[in-house]
Formats: structure tokens, sequence, C-alpha cells
């Protein structure tokens, strides 16, 4: 039964995030909406600033691929990835390719970026974006963040943005991501975390979860998942300053009383 359910969740999610790719991004999704999930295009001018309200710079914002930026997310990884030249990253939940065009840039072309969707039409949207672009460098796979199409020791990052929440089963997540690092390899993530109990108003609302709230975990079991699978050195760090942002996700819900973005570092030894 706990299959069934997790597939379901996975289903809500996919089916929401396929709206967001056709829309070209869209007031749903980890973003602020005060109407749900419509299908209306939202402009780059609410993307580029809903991006740097996360923290992104405005020469992030204009130097990947137009349409690559739908405005979605909770955070900024690259501010914790301390990324290389040469480095193969990878990204959970690549979506429009965002966070993968700006990690090329740093890596440069002798190094590799793998962004991993389990939404075909995110996937689709990505690798025209790559390819229009010239991104030589930068590949998109399709696939659950629970079950990686990567093998075994291959990256040395894994960065994701405001998407392991929406995990049913993070827990593999972050055991998966441990086999595909190398030895010293690391995470850079930014994610939704519970900072107290979740109400059941909160908790049992699928909206909520698929809009990145009602999934996010405490930290302290966040910390011990990551701690379970074999990582080390981990720092888990709420950015209280995201409460501006959250509050907007969810009008009239109050989710910032519960929730916040937090940047979450481990590494593989």
């Amino acid at each position: 039964m706990k299959n069934v359910k997790n597939d379901e969740i996975r289903r809500l999610v996919r089916e929401n995030y396929e709206k967001v790719a056709k829309a070209g991004g869209s007031g749903c999704g980890c973003s602020p909406s005060s109407d749900g999930c419509t299908d209306t295009k939202v402009s780059a001018k609410k993307a580029s600033k809903a991006s740097i309200d996360m923290g992104y710079s405005d020469d992030d914002v204009t130097a990947v691929p137009e349409g690559a930026n739908m405005g979605i997310g909770c955070g900024n990884p690259q501010t914790i990835a301390s990324l290389k030249p040469g480095e193969t990253v990878l990204d959970l939940g690549s979506g429009g390719g965002f966070d993968c065009f700006i990690s090329a840039q740093i890596v440069g072309e002798q190094g590799h970026i793998i962004g991993v969707d389990m939404t075909p039409e995110m996937v689709s949207k990505a690798r025209k974006n790559a390819a229009t672009s010239g991104f030589d460098h930068v590949e998109f796979r399709l696939g659950e963040i629970e079950h990686l199409p990567v093998a075994d020791n291959q990256v040395d990052v894994i960065i994701s943005n405001c998407v392991i929440n929406l995990s049913p089963d993070k827990k593999s997540v972050f055991r998966d991501s441990f086999r595909v690092l190398k030895p010293g390899g690391r995470l850079a993530i930014c994610d939704i975390v519970a900072t107290v109990e979740l109400p059941d108003s909160i908790r049992q609302n699928m909206d909520l979860l698929t809009g990145c709230m009602s999934g996010a975990s405490y930290i302290h079991e966040i910390e011990s998942m990551l701690r379970e699978v074999g990582f080390t050195e981990i720092r888990i760090k709420q950015k209280d300053e995201s409460k501006e942002f959250i509050r907007e996700w969810a009008p009239g819900h109050k989710v910032d009383e519960y929730l916040v973005s937090a940047t979450i570092e481990a590494v593989k030894h």
C-alpha cells in the first residue's frame, strides 16, 4: 500500500510540473501564487525577480537560455556548491535547466553537467534549451531522484533546489545520491524544511505538497537520514529571510510559521 501511495504522490507532482513546463513557468510549483496552479505563463520579469529574491544574481538570471528560468525554487545552491572547473555536477529535479546552465559556466567545457527530472515535458524543454544555446557539456536524463539514472561514483557535486521535499521517499534519494557521488563528493542542496509540527490542514493538503510545503521533513529527520546512508560533515542552515517569500506561496495558511528554506551540505568520504 505504501508504494501505491508513493506512486500517487509522484503522479500528482509530475502532473503539476507538466503544467509548469507547458506554460513556460506559472503560478504553481515552488513559486509564489495567490490562485494556485494555473496555465498562465509567467513573465520573464516575474521569474527574474523571484530568482533574485531567492539569492541569484542579475548575471545568473541573464546568462541562461531564454525559458530556462521559470522562477521556481527556494534558494540558490550555487552559494554553497563551491564548484570548480572540470567537475561533474548532478542536479536533482533539474526542471528547465536553470541551475544546470549556471553550473556549466563555472565548471567550463572540461566539466560535465547532468540534470535529472521525472517530468518528460521538463526534460524536453531543458534539452531544447541546451541544444539551441550550445551547451554541449550539459545533458538531461529522464528519471526519478530516488532511482537515479547515473552510474556509481561518477559525480563530484550534487545540487538541488526545492525538489527533495517533493519526494515521498527521501531516504532513498539520499541513499542513491551517496551511491553516485565519488569519494570526497558533496551535497549542496537548498530545500524547504519544517521547523515545528505541521498541522493536519497543511500536512494533508495535496496542493501544498506539490507546492513544496506539506512534504517537508524536520531538520533532525534530514540529519538522521543523511547519517544513516553514510554522509558526514552534515550542515543544515536555516535561511530565516526565506519566510517572506514562503508566506506568499499559500496565503491564508500561515505556512511561514512552520516552514523555512535551508541549505543542506554533506560529504561522502
